[in-house]
């Protein structure tokens, strides 16, 4: 671990964000949550790819078919369609050099990762480069084996058990744990801004920061992203979800970038 580290923010393309004091800071863990199908997987891989920082992604909910035509659409600007003709039809030798240059991005593709894996390959990362990741990704945390099963009171408990070590991995590695998550029922179509109460399971306690997203589409099949800073130690929060910046999400490259103040 580099000393000093914790505490440093990341390289960040949310711009956004940031004029509302909002960083992922290494040595700290936040929290992502939205309706499935809103974005939020995309946001936290623009945020990886962003800066060419070193990043571990455990991608349980995106294999790896779509986790390689998406990261390869949003670094090249290519159109995701054509990426994934060319994956498909073996016609992908263009884009290895490309892709070559991020070689300390690390995917698991898991659809369970136990505790146990995840540690192993922290261990294993901190021996082939020398140094723990910038960036850790869970997607989704629900989708880690933590052990718990049971009711819903034991459900909730396991969540905010996991959120713990996911904060206790933070401190340890110095790199930043960006967890993905659900919302409650009345907020997963993703059409209202969401509060730091829909965020399921009332585990907001534990992350340092916390981010709601909701969606805008138009008749056009445009997206809008807009994300809510409802949870953060470092600077402003507003906990109603009614405050938050906005990101144009790209239909052909997956990028995501920032709707300009004057729109």
């Amino acid at each position: 671990m580099v000393k000093g580290a914790a505490g440093e923010p990341l390289p960040s393309p949310f711009k956004g964000l940031a004029r509302h004091e909002v960083e992922f800071r290494r040595g700290e863990f936040s929290l992502v949550a939205a309706g499935p199908g809103t974005g939020k997987s995309l946001f936290a891989l623009n945020l990886a790819l962003y800066g060419n920082i070193p990043v571990m992604y455990y991608s349980a909910d995106s294999n790896a078919a779509t986790q390689l035509t998406r990261a390869t659409a949003i670094l090249t600007g290519d159109n995701v369609r054509d990426v994934k003709r060319k994956l498909l039809a073996d016609e992908f030798g263009e884009y290895t050099a490309y892709l070559a240059k991020r070689w300390w991005l690390r995917f698991n593709y898991e659809a369970r990762p136990t505790l146990k894996t995840i540690e192993t390959d922290l261990r294993a990362y901190f021996e082939v480069f020398g140094i723990f990741p910038h960036l850790i990704v869970v997607d989704n945390i629900t989708n880690v084996d933590g052990g718990e099963v049971g009711d819903a009171e034991s459900f909730t408990f396991g969540l905010e058990a996991m959120c713990e070590y996911l904060s206790e991995m933070a401190r340890y590695t110095a790199a930043h744990v960006l967890a993905l998550h659900h919302v409650v029922g009345e907020f997963s179509d993703g059409l209202q801004p969401i509060p730091l109460s829909g965020i399921k399971g009332k585990i907001a306690r534990v992350p340092n920061l916390a981010l709601t997203i909701h969606k805008e589409d138009d008749e056009m099949g445009g997206r809008i992203l807009h994300v809510s800073h409802v949870k953060n130690r470092e600077g402003e929060a507003d906990s109603s979800g009614q405050t938050f910046s906005s990101y144009e999400l790209s239909n052909t490259n997956m990028q995501l970038t920032d709707v300009s103040d004057e729109l």
